[in-house]
């Protein structure tokens, strides 16, 4: 069995990188967040290559791929902490897709495969892209009872028309993405969209982990202290293995749950979960130790590490509980 991604996925994910590292390096992800906007002009590139639709189906006009190529694209702007709408629409696409409607589809999917539109997503609390969105998914707050779906989701998820919903602009730490608080009423989708965008959504906290382990491995090995390199110190070195490990881990669970979400539905429940305590835990730990390993420099605002540290905060708490998962998944282990 062939766990590596086919040639076109390869194409995908290098042609991806290629493109985010020229068009989204730190000093524009910065001019945005201080500005507290997206990157226009990013986000028109995006959307004249097709990707907010990549997983929508060719007939509303989008690219017929799946959440497995959408994880990729996910990772890749985790990676370079775009600030661009694409999360919120890319997942509110996905949700329609597969939870909405023929109406629905019809009338949403057009405009948020192109991105004409923007969509939001996200607990009521807190979603992503909220501001302007033409269109919100809402799925169910994060639980953790007898019963309750592995991925701490449920299938309580509805959609909203952006003019009809209530959204108050939340100033989060992370100002590289619009969040907003949302109310509003709006149609059930059915069963399983939670579950189903755990996978892409844990692939950006993945693109951001390997970015502050990636950041944190260069710097260790410049930066000197007695004349030596501070990564040859044993403390320093278990630190960047312990980040490699959680980023691993949180990779695979990652690329298991979006694998699931199309290839195999039966397993995607307990696949949600693996991936929403992984990359939960993961994007909160390594970018953690990143700041700790760059030392007093670190915690500075000219140093780029933190808006790693700040995006993993928001992509953890978008993604659920990841104590709730566990728990949830030892509990349907159980049963």
């Amino acid at each position: 069995m062939d766990f590596g991604f086919s040639d076109e996925q390869q194409q995908i994910k290098a042609t991806a990188r290629e493109l985010l590292g020229e068009r989204s390096p730190f000093p524009r992800v910065r001019a945005a967040a201080e500005a507290r906007v997206d990157d226009a002009e990013l986000w028109a590139e995006l959307c004249e290559l097709g990707w907010p639709g990549i997983a929508v189906a060719e007939e509303h006009g989008g690219q017929g791929l799946g959440a497995v190529e959408l994880a990729i694209l996910l990772e890749e702007l985790g990676y370079a902490v775009a600030a661009t709408p694409f999360l919120g629409t890319a997942l509110a696409a996905l949700a329609l897709q597969h939870g909405g409607t023929d109406a629905q589809r019809e009338r949403w999917l057009p405009g948020l495969a192109s991105g004409e539109l923007t969509g939001g997503f996200g607990r009521a609390g807190l979603v992503a892209d909220a501001d302007g969105a033409a269109v919100i998914v809402l799925v169910a707050e994060a639980r953790a009872k007898p019963g309750d779906n592995p991925a701490g989701r449920g299938s309580g998820a509805r959609v909203i028309d952006g003019a009809d919903a209530d959204v108050t602009r939340l100033e989060t730490i992370d100002p590289t993405r619009r969040y907003g608080r949302v109310a509003g009423e709006g149609p059930a989708l059915a069963a399983g969209v939670g579950a189903r965008s755990a996978g892409p959504l844990a692939a950006e906290l993945v693109g951001v982990s390997q970015r502050a382990l990636d950041m944190t491995t260069a710097y260790v090995k410049e930066r000197r202290q007695f004349g030596v390199p501070v990564g040859a110190f044993q403390a320093v070195s278990h630190r960047c293995a312990e980040m490699l490990l959680h980023t691993e881990a949180a990779r695979s669970a990652a690329y298991f749950a979006a694998w699931a979400a199309d290839a195999a539905p039966d397993r995607l429940d307990e696949a949600a979960g693996l991936a929403t305590a992984a990359a939960g835990e993961a994007g909160r730990s390594v970018t953690g130790s990143a700041i700790q390993a760059h030392g007093g420099i670190g915690f500075t605002w000219e140093a780029d590490v933190h808006w790693l540290f700040k995006r993993a905060q928001l992509d953890a708490e978008l993604l659920g509980g990841a104590s709730a998962a566990r728990i949830a998944l030892a509990r349907a282990r159980a049963a």
